[in-house]
């Protein structure tokens, strides 16, 4: 049986069906926290899903002015929908609904960094940063 992907924009979602797709997809985030994932939900105001039927696959979390920069915090699919052309696909629409004014930005996992120049990421050294505390 063929299964259609679909993808919404700021679907309503809950931090178990968010800690679900981290736990899945091998993306380190506090999934312990059900508290903080649902801060990390509701502070976002850009979420592009992917759904198998009612099942919760793949996100791509941001948050944006849609008008100069687009910040991908999130980009996870569950291990067993990688490598179907996903994970692009959330970015495609991230750039359909930030258009072409904005720059798109992410870090990337050290295990991904060979993924995004593939799909269009341009990689940068101008990047700084203060990390968290926990």
């Amino acid at each position: 049986m063929t299964t259609t992907i679909t993808y919404k924009r700021n679907r309503p979602i809950n931090a178990q069906q968010l800690i679900s797709v981290f736990a899945s997809s091998g993306i380190k985030r506090p999934i312990q926290d059900v508290a903080r994932i649902q801060k990390m939900i509701d502070h976002a105001n850009l979420l592009i899903t992917a759904w198998d039927d009612e099942k919760l696959i793949g996100i791509a979390r941001c948050v944006t002015d849609f008008s100069y920069c687009c910040y991908v915090s999130d980009l996870a699919v569950c291990k067993e929908y990688q490598q179907k052309g996903i994970g692009k696909t959330l970015l495609n629409k991230i750039k359909e609904e930030a258009t072409d004014q904005s720059a798109i930005i992410l870090l990337s996992a050290p295990s991904a960094v060979e993924y995004y120049p593939h799909i269009g990421f341009e990689q940068v050294d101008v990047a700084f940063r203060i990390p968290r505390s926990n």
